[in-house]
């Protein structure tokens, strides 16, 4: 990195290391060390210097016994210090006393009709400065001085802190950090692919500028959450091996005006500086939302710095080899300035991982993990179907959690079937329940799994449990057998049919209904209103009345009405009810002519509290269990 980058970074991120954001020296915060230490020192030895004096001598006399011995004359010499009174015999020996502090030893002697010319070598008396009452004076004048100049370097501290408001907060990734390669990210092959030639380009810049190529300028990477979009990211510059700028898109906003783009401009001359490199910003739509949305939620210091990155990024030097990446799992916010060719050249999707790429990443989570020989990493690629990298690495720690509790040495499949259902659902939760309740939830879940077992393109049951967990008192698990990216029409009623069958297994055997269905009824619901609304699957035709999408969500926002008349919504309303409904009587239906096998199960789950596949194949009678894959 150049040096002029080195000292820009260097005053960014180590400030404050002194008492105004310069670095000490280490001789000079040795020295003054030192020289505190020592008088500090100095002034507790002056202080305590009568005290340890006078613990020194042993014995000590009452101030008669001094003048009977002057009476008698016995005494050599007297020597007195402030209130102290030291006596030499002329046998050798010495005794200490204590006189009035208001009166001299003279004038006692006077008082007393003592002649002092009887001590043979006389009276001496020792004038000392007296430290403590000295100390405590300078005490009073210096404390106040030291306390204001305190304050002063404080304020003065606080003053250079508003100027580096307008410094970036970039944590910068060199070559000496630890770096990420494309093999430590498992999964998103397809978008590997599209960035190696990023890797390249800042690699061999030359062979594309010799067919008048030109860098792309920025790269946004979309996705849901937990997919890896910022180890993407870090891995690009891992495998460059180029300097990389990272920074959230909420820490360019202060409560000052004007300081996110100062931010802006200081990260950006920052990376032409250090040049070829990568600047990464994550979550780039909390700065980079549709302008012009003051009634949704609009910010005006949000306006200047997505203002400030739009003139950034199109005012590069097209000899400037710095790329921008920014990730987002709302690309429908941003702005269309920012998003256009030009500023962000490549748009790149990142989904969730297939069965092979889940497979990878449980893998490469295993690593540096007992594990007992055996594990199926194929099959817990299948139980895993919906999950993301990061519920894959929460599963498998809490997997080695979960067998370290257990006292085991080695993790197993168990241990990762039970990690997997506490993230989906939550840990087990052991409640008090009357027996009522018991049957209640019993005939619930088995009201699920014998309409799913029923119902023509729903897949097979995996698991039904009465144990609770997370806000649910019970559940029945549907894992798809085959990776699934699109659903027909016939799959979704069956899905919403079998959602229902909980509420109906109660309306069947209790001829009452709990209010443990209202998660069914939601997801049903839901279901219904998108094949109207999204998806053209009603008498309605293939039409979209989707009022969440993003354009109609801001024309709402800005006090137009709906994309429909209230007259279309009645009819909306109709149509989802009419699935609804149709799918409840489908669930009556097939619940009632196989009353005898809900039965069954119901008390099967009663007695076991737990139902595997086989276990439930075995109850109805039929094979339900399709080939995995």
């Amino acid at each position: 990195m150049p040096k002029d980058v080195k000292k820009n970074h260097k005053q960014t991120f180590f400030k404050g290391i002194g008492s105004n954001g310069l670095n000490k020296t280490p001789e000079k915060s040795i020295f003054t060390n030192v020289f505190f230490y020592l008088l500090l020192g100095l002034i507790l030895l002056s202080v305590i210097s009568p005290y340890i004096q006078e613990q020194a001598t042993t014995v000590k006399k009452p101030i008669s016994d001094v003048y009977k011995l002057i009476l008698e004359d016995k005494v050599t010499k007297v020597t007195v210090h402030e209130d102290k009174v030291k006596v030499d015999l002329k046998d050798g020996s010495s005794f200490t006393s204590e006189k009035e502090p208001s009166i001299s030893f003279d004038e006692m002697l006077t008082n007393n009709s003592i002649d002092k010319n009887k001590i043979s070598e006389g009276i001496e008396v020792k004038q000392t400065i007296p430290w403590a009452a000295f100390w405590i004076n300078v005490a009073q004048i210096a404390l106040p001085i030291l306390f204001i100049l305190f304050l002063f370097r404080q304020v003065r501290g606080a003053g250079n802190d508003v100027f580096a408001f307008g410094k970036s907060k970039a944590k910068l990734f060199n070559k000496n950090s630890p770096q990420l390669k494309f093999t430590d990210v498992a999964g998103n092959d397809e978008a590997k692919r599209e960035l190696v030639e990023i890797v390249d380009f800042l690699k061999n810049p030359g062979k594309y500028r010799a067919l008048g190529a030109r860098v792309p300028k920025g790269v946004l990477l979309v996705g849901p959450s937990g997919v890896g979009k910022t180890m993407l990211a870090k891995a690009i510059a891992g495998e460059a091996g180029v300097p990389f700028f990272s920074v959230a898109g909420s820490e360019f906003m202060e409560m000052l005006v004007g300081v996110g783009s100062a931010r802006v401009r200081d990260l950006f001359d920052m990376a032409k500086a250090a040049q070829p490199a990568l600047i990464f910003i994550d979550e780039i739509d909390a700065i980079g939302r549709q302008r012009g949305m003051g009634i949704g939620g609009g910010h005006d210091e949000r306006e200047q710095t997505l203002n400030q990155i739009l003139v950034e990024m199109d005012g590069f030097d097209p000899r400037v080899s710095v790329i921008v990446i920014a990730a987002t799992n709302r690309p429908d916010m941003l702005d269309p300035a920012l998003v256009r060719p030009g500023r962000f050249d490549r748009r790149v999707v990142i989904s969730l991982p297939d069965l092979r790429e889940r497979e990878e990443i449980i893998k490469i989570h295993m690593r540096g993990k007992p594990f007992v020989d055996g594990v199926n990493t194929e099959r817990l690629a299948r139980r895993t179907v919906g999950f993301s990298g990061a519920d894959i690495e929460n599963m498998i720690n809490e997997a080695a959690i979960l067998a370290a509790s257990l006292g085991k040495k080695a993790v197993d499949e168990k241990d990762v079937e039970e990690a997997a259902l506490k993230v989906q659902l939550g840990p087990e939760k052991k409640k008090l329940q009357t027996e009522e309740e018991r049957k209640v939830v019993a005939y619930h879940e088995a009201g699920h799994a014998v309409v799913a077992a029923f119902t023509k393109g729903m897949d097979p049951v995996h698991r039904i449990s009465i144990i609770s967990r997370g806000m649910s008192l019970g559940f029945t698990l549907f894992p798809p057998t085959s990776e699934r990216f699109n659903d027909s029409k016939s799959r979704l009623l069956s899905m919403i049919t079998t959602s229902l069958g909980g509420r109906s297994a109660e309306e069947l055997m209790f001829g009452d209904i709990t209010v443990g269905a209202s998660n069914d009824i939601e997801k049903a619901t839901e279901i219904a209103r998108k094949m109207v609304t999204e998806f053209g699957m009603s008498d309605l035709g293939p039409i979209s009345y989707n009022s969440e999408g993003s354009r109609y969500w801001l024309a709402m926002q800005m006090g137009e009405s709906k994309p429909y008349s209230e007259e279309m919504a009645s009819k909306i309303d109709q149509e989802v009810r009419k699935i609804i409904d149709k799918s409840h009587e489908d669930a009556l239906k097939i619940l009632t002519e196989h009353k005898d096998k809900l039965i069954k199960v119901a008390q099967e789950l009663m007695l076991k509290e737990t139902l595997e596949a086989e276990e439930f194949e075995t109850l109805v009678g039929i094979k339900v269990t399709k080939p995995l894959g």
